[in-house]
C-alpha cells in the first residue's frame, strides 16, 4: 500500500537553494544631451585666449626688457631718447627687444600649461599630441618633414627672389647689428617653433577641429598664423605669400598626421635654415666686419 508519505521531502533539493544577489549594474553614466558640444566649445574659447595671451605676452615683455635701458639713456643722454628717429637708429635698444622675446616665449610656455594641463590635473604632452604619428617610424617621420622643409625653402628662395620687393621689417632689425642677427637667429630656432607650434597646432588646431571640422580648422588656424605675420612683413607681398604657405603646409602636416611633432620639424628646419643664413650673411657683410 502506498501512502503520501514517500513523497514528503524534509530536505530542500538542490533548485531550491537561494540564488545569488543580481550584480551591481556597470554602467557608466552618460552625459547629459549637449554637454559634450558645450565642452568642446569651452575648449575653442580657452585656446583663442590663450592665443590672446600669447600675443599680450609677445607685445609687454620686450617692453618690459627694455626698460632698464631707456632708463639709463634717459639719466646719461636726456629726453631726446624718445624721439623716433633715436629709436629706431638705436642698436642696442633693438638687440635687448629682440632678446625680450625669449622670456616672452617661455612665459607664454607657462600660461599653455596651466591652460591646458588645468593646472597639472592634465598631460600636458599628450593633451597637445606632441607625439610622433602612428604607425610610421621616427626615421621615416623625420625624413619626410626634412625634405617637405627644404622643398618650402627652395619654393620660398624662388618666389622672393623672382619678385623681389622692399625690404622688410625683419630685414631692418637684422641689419641693425651681428648681435641682433644672433639674437634673431637664436629666437628663430630655440624658441619660436615650439611656442608656436604648440599655440597654433597644439591647442587651437584641434579645439577647432573637434566643432567645425577638418577643413575648417585648416583655414582658420593657417589665417591666424600668417595674419600675425603681415604687419611684419606689411612691405613685401612675396614674403607675405611664403608666410601663408609655411602656415597652410604646417597645419595640413597636423591634420593628415593627428600629431604636431612633424609640423614642429618642419617649422624648426625652414627657421634652422634661414637662421644660419642670417648670421652668415651678417659676418659677409663688409659693413659688419670694419
Amino acid at each position: 500500500m502506498i501512502t503520501e508519505e514517500s513523497s514528503q521531502q524534509l530536505t530542500p533539493l538542490p533548485e531550491e537553494h537561494g540564488q545569488p544577489p543580481a550584480p551591481a549594474s556597470s554602467v557608466v553614466p552618460q552625459p547629459p544631451p549637449g554637454s559634450a558640444r558645450v565642452s568642446r566649445w569651452l575648449d575653442v574659447l580657452k585656446s583663442i585666449g590663450l592665443w590672446v595671451i600669447s600675443l599680450v605676452v609677445l607685445v609687454f615683455v620686450p617692453v618690459v626688457a627694455i626698460l632698464p635701458y631707456i632708463i639709463y639713456k634717459v639719466m646719461t643722454v636726456g629726453a631726446g631718447v624718445f624721439t623716433p628717429e633715436a629709436l629706431r637708429s638705436d642698436k642696442w635698444l633693438i638687440f635687448y627687444s629682440v632678446v625680450g622675446i625669449l622670456p616672452a616665449h617661455l612665459i607664454t610656455l607657462g600660461f599653455a600649461w596651466f591652460i591646458v594641463s588645468e593646472g597639472g590635473r592634465r598631460p600636458f604632452w599628450k593633451a597637445v599630441g606632441w607625439e610622433w604619428p602612428e604607425g610610421r617610424s621616427h626615421t621615416f617621420v623625420t625624413l619626410v618633414s626634412v625634405l617637405i622643409a627644404l622643398g618650402l625653402y627652395g619654393v620660398a628662395w624662388a618666389v622672393t627672389t623672382f619678385y623681389g620687393g622692399q625690404k622688410t621689417d625683419l630685414d631692418i632689425l637684422i641689419e641693425s647689428s651681428i648681435y641682433t642677427r644672433v639674437a634673431t637667429a637664436l629666437v628663430a630656432v630655440a624658441t619660436a617653433p615650439l611656442i608656436e607650434e604648440l599655440i597654433y597646432r597644439g591647442v587651437i588646431y584641434p579645439a577647432i577641429e573637434r566643432v567645425m571640422g577638418m577643413g575648417f580648422a585648416i583655414a582658420v588656424v593657417s589665417l591666424l598664423f600668417a595674419g600675425i605675420h603681415v604687419y611684419q612683413y606689411r612691405t613685401n607681398i612675396a614674403v607675405i605669400v611664403v608666410i601663408t604657405l609655411l602656415s597652410i603646409t604646417l597645419t595640413v602636416a597636423r591634420a593628415i598626421t593627428g600629431k604636431v611633432l612633424p609640423s614642429f620639424i618642419i617649422h624648426l628646419v625652414f627657421n634652422g635654415i634661414q637662421s644660419v643664413l642670417i648670421v652668415l650673411a651678417g659676418f659677409i657683410d663688409k659693413d659688419v666686419i670694419k
